[in-house]
Formats: C-alpha cells, sequence, structure tokens
C-alpha cells in the first residue's frame, strides 16, 4: 500500500487546515489506526473526502469492515480535534503530512509509510543522510560505549543519528550525537507529549533543541506494547542503513534490521563477546550474511559510496565523550598497556597490536573504552592517538 506522495500528481491542497483537521480525526476513529489510515488515505485523494464516502465505498478498502467504515461515517468529535490541536499548539509540536515537504523522502519511500508524523524540534534537510543506531535496552559498558563512540563519529562526518529513545543503546547513540555537537532524531512508540521512558525527558528536550521528537500516535499516547515493533518501520525507513549494537536473541533490534533490510536498505553490526547473550542478536546477524560487520565507522561509509560526507571534525575528547577525561594513573591491565604505548602521534590499529603484542579482538574494545574515558583519539583508516 502506497501513500499518494508524488508531487507530479498534483493533489488537492491538502496542507489546508480542514485536511490537517480531517486527518486528525482519522487517526482517533476507534478501529483504524495507523495501518487502515494508510490503506484509506491511498485509496481516497484527500482525508475530508474519507469523511464524505459511503459505506460501500469505505469496505472497498482492505482492512475497513462493516464496523470500522461505520465509526468514521458517525465519526463526529470536533472537540476531541480540537483538543488534539491545542494541545500539540501547547507543546510546540506540528502535524508533518506525507504531503508536506519537511516530510522525510526515505520515509516515503517504503511500502507502510505514517499517515502523518506529529513533531517538536526541527527535520533535518533532505538532503542530509540519517543512520539509525538500534540495540537492548540491557546493554554492557562496552555496547554503551560503541553507540556513543559510533554515533559521536557518524554526526561529525555530516550524519543525523536516528534511534529510539529506549534506555542502553538507543539513548547512547542520542547522547554521543548530542555530545559531538550534531543532530539526532527520536522516534517513540507513544506520542510526543508523552514521554517514554520519563526518565528521558529532559534527553527529548535536548533532542528537540538540535534535531527532533517524532511519532506517529497520538500526542498524549500511552506508550502500549505493539507501538513499539510498529514503530520500528519509522526507524529504518527514515535511514540509508541501520547499525546494531548490542542486542539478545530476540528483541527490537532485530525486528528493526529485518525491516531495514525489507525496505532493501543497508544493516550493519558491530560484533561483540561470545560468552555475552548480549551480544547473540549482532554476531548472528553477522555470520547468517543480513549484517556488515563493522569495527570502525570507515568500515559503514565504504557501503554508502554515494553520500558525500563532511571530513570529520577535530573535537576535544571530553566534548566527544560527554565527560571529563578519566585519570590516566587509574587504568589497570590491557587498557594501561595500550595507553602506555600510544603518543600524540597517531598508530594503526596493527602496529600497535604488534608492538604490545595484543590481539586486535581484544585491543579494539579497549581502545573503544579508553576513548570513551576520554583518554584515546580513534582517527580515520583505524588509527589512534592519545587525546
Amino acid at each position: 500500500m502506497r501513500l499518494p506522495l508524488d508531487h507530479d500528481d498534483d493533489p488537492p491542497d491538502l496542507d489546508r487546515p480542514q485536511e490537517q483537521r480531517a486527518l486528525i480525526g482519522l487517526s482517533l476513529v476507534p478501529g483504524v489506526g495507523p495501518s487502515r489510515m494508510r490503506a484509506l488515505l491511498a485509496q481516497f485523494e484527500a482525508p475530508s473526502e474519507i469523511f464524505r464516502a459511503s459505506r460501500a465505498a469505505l469496505t472497498t478498502v482492505d482492512g475497513v469492515g462493516d464496523q470500522t467504515a461505520e465509526a468514521i461515517r458517525t465519526f463526529d468529535d470536533r472537540d476531541a480535534v480540537r483538543q488534539e490541536m491545542e494541545r500539540a499548539e501547547a507543546l510546540g509540536a506540528s502535524l508533518v503530512s506525507p504531503w508536506d515537504e519537511r516530510f522525510p523522502r526515505r520515509l516515503r519511500e517504503i511500502y507502510d509509510p505514517p499517515g502523518f508524523l506529529w513533531m517538536r524540534g526541527t527535520l533535518p534537510e533532505s538532503a542530509r543522510p540519517m543512520i539509525t543506531i538500534v540495540g537492548t535496552r540491557r546493554c554492557t559498558d562496552y555496547g554503551r560505549a560503541q553507540a556513543h563512540h559510533f554515533a559521536a563519529e557518524l554526526v561529525r562526518r555530516g550524519f543525523t543519528v536516528v534511534s529510539g529513545l529506549a534506555y542502553g543503546i538507543d539513548a547512547a547513540a542520542h547522547k554521543g550525537a548530542l555530545d559531538a555537537g550534531g543532530r539526532t532524531l527520536a522516534v517513540l512508540g507513544s506520542g510526543v507529549g508523552n514521554i517514554y521512558p520519563p526518565k528521558h525527558t529532559d534527553l527529548a528536550a535536548r533532542i528537540e533543541e538540535n534535531g527532533a521528537v517524532l511519532s506517529e500516535y497520538a500526542v498524549d499516547a500511552d506508550p502500549d506494547a505493539p507501538n513499539f515493533p510498529e514503530r520500528n518501520r519509522i526507524l529504518s525507513g527514515l535511514s540509508l542503513g541501520t547499525l546494531v549494537v548490542e542486542s539478545y536473541s530476540e528483541g527490537g533490534a532485530l525486528i528493526t534490521a529485518r525491516l531495514a533490510l525489507e525496505q532493501n536498505r543497508e544493516v550493519f553490526a558491530v560484533p561483540g563477546a561470545v560468552t555475552k547473550d548480549s551480544s547473540t542478536g549482532a554476531n548472528r546477524l553477522i555470520q547468517r550474511g543480513h549484517a556488515k560487520l563493522v569495527m570502525d565507522v570507515e568500515d559503514l561509509l565504504e557501503e554508502l559510496p554515494e553520500v558525500t560526507v563532511e571530513e570529520p571534525a577535530e573535537v576535544d575528547a571530553e566534548v566527544v565523550s560527554g565527560t571529563p577525561p578519566a585519570p590516566a594513573e587509574d587504568l589497570e591491565g590491557t587498557e594501561k598497556v595500550l595507553y602506555g604505548a600510544l603518543t600524540d602521534t597517531p598508530v594503526h590499529i596493527d602496529e600497535l597490536c604488534a608492538e604490545t603484542d595484543v590481539d586486535p579482538s581484544t585491543a579494539l574494545p579497549c581502545l573503544l573504552e579508553l576513548e570513551f574515558k576520554g583518554l584515546v583519539r580513534q582517527l580515520a583508516g583505524k588509527q589512534f592517538r592519545r587525546a
């Protein structure tokens, strides 16, 4: 089911207040929901025409039976529509319809785009590429550091980072993008007026100032369980590709990766320890050929040749990590060995491993942890130096 999104079709003026009210009203009709809304919008020329249609015409739409058709024909809750619009205005939220120039171009192309989006903040210009970063809520320190690192490096190269505002990997990705001075988008499984989880309200406010908080659900919609796997198609649909950082054998991150593949988008995964259950999902994606193994941001960029990215800007380690550098004298074990071998001159990871007699698979997580602590700086081409 595809929405009539092509501007060459010369549709009616669908962003008039009348059509926006009809679109909101349609979203409030009991039994409609996002999937039936898409089907209805695909068949009728404008949202207002749906409310003028006969029952017979409505029931020709896939998924719309007599009960739903009757609910549409009898819906006249103008107070609910007015309250929704007033609540959105109080939040500073705007409605972005599929016919709005702000509606993300790549999201238009997927099989089942949202009927509209509520937005707090601003969307990036259409030419700016996006990458989605997802993973488990129950992440390890290694996964959190990886998500923060990749997000920071990607925004420094001109990308906008997309994630879902959840605990764990999602939050680390948003913070990595923001700490590096970049832009990030959060796609919610609740309404934009009902931030979930509530502990991320302050993070959502930061995102709103440097990107956007988005949802296809009613402004104050609750975070119902079915909403989260459903919104994952938007997470993957916005972006050129999806990066999975830590995932158990089942979970929302794997759903997002599957949807990305179905949408003909790239899928990447950061490998993790085979002894950790939190790495099973990402490692399986790599093993089965469903995702490209990435060890640094250059590995990811190699799969996106059509994108012209900005040169990395020099950013202080304290800014990138979001925390003051840790005292170097507190280091122990392999971290201490690797840090002791580094200087201000960049060195390739293979050379560093040869000098320290540390295996690359052991060295890379330690180096990323040192970077997260603000002590090490990773440069292009898998080179490292002291920060």
